[in-house]
């Protein structure tokens, strides 16, 4: 989950004036049902984002859409609202280094570690269409591990993005993106104009809706954790507070992965921060 940067419509004449009051709602209504913090300059943002729904419920502004959401306690809205406040960029095999130090070093060592019972756990805890979930199925199946009981789960707060991981169908242009060429040939067969994942990778993951701002006691234990690119969009405490949470869902030893920008410095001192390969992981004690 994340918000990209994106051209400012209102420069084109293409956004109605949002009131100062409306925008201030808009702030808070999204950290509210997201988390995510929206500057005091990002009017382009929310009108590129949220016209479309204006559009759709046949209202005549955002500031309708803003009294809407006063007046009206309508869950298909609210998530439409977040759906699209929220930008689930994403690409098979993204940040590649990581995926090549969990192949050579980190899931070798987990293997030896869980010879006894054949099973290791992952979460992908912004999962959006799912090509983080299935680049590490089809990685671990690549290793031979397919015998084992390998459980990922793919968890994502918005419901859309989720429906498309669930399919397992991406358009070519999204398996163009990131994704080998004989994984393509080995793992997907052709439909239409769409690549449809085989079972055996599907069957390995499994998608549910959450926001990561809950409580996580029911979640794993996991041995690893990927929460990349998603708090860059957070405040400090809610950081703060993802982070011990997401602690407290790893084995002891276990490996939380960040995006190349984020860290855990200044916000949770208790990871061990390693450096594996090319890259870095935050190991829990």
């Amino acid at each position: 989950m994340s918000i990209s940067t994106i051209p400012n419509p209102s420069a084109a004449g293409g956004a109605a004036a949002l009131e100062p009051g409306n925008y201030r709602f808009l702030q808070d209504y999204v950290y509210r049902e997201s988390g995510i913090v929206l500057d005091h300059d990002k009017h382009y943002l929310i009108e590129a984002r949220l016209m479309p729904i204006v559009t759709r419920e046949k209202l005549g502004s955002l500031n309708d859409l803003c009294a809407l959401l006063r007046a009206v306690n309508s869950s298909t809205v609210k998530q439409q609202v977040v759906d699209s406040m929220t930008t689930n960029e994403t690409l098979f095999f993204r940040e590649m280094a990581q995926y090549d130090a969990l192949r050579t070093e980190v899931i070798p060592r987990l293997v030896e570690q869980r010879q006894g019972l054949r099973r290791m756990t992952f979460w992908s805890a912004a999962s959006s269409t799912g090509q983080e979930a299935y680049s590490l199925a089809i990685m671990l199946l690549e290793m031979g591990l397919g015998a084992w009981n390998i459980q990922i789960l793919g968890t994502d707060l918005s419901t859309k993005v989720l429906d498309r991981a669930r399919s397992g169908r991406f358009p070519q242009i999204e398996v163009n993106r990131g994704l080998p060429v004989q994984y393509l040939v080995k793992y997907f067969t052709r439909v239409g104009l769409d690549w449809q994942l085989k079972d055996e990778v599907r069957r390995m993951v499994r998608f549910e809706s959450f926001d990561l701002r809950q409580s996580m006691r029911a979640m794993g234990p996991f041995d690893v954790v990927f929460c990349r690119n998603v708090m860059i969009y957070f405040d400090a405490a809610t950081k703060k507070k993802i982070l011990a949470d997401i602690r407290g869902t790893l084995f002891g030893g276990g490996y939380l992965l960040l995006g190349g920008s984020e860290t855990t410095l200044g916000l949770d001192e208790v990871y061990q921060r390693t450096a594996i390969g090319k890259t870095v992981f935050y190991r829990c004690p």
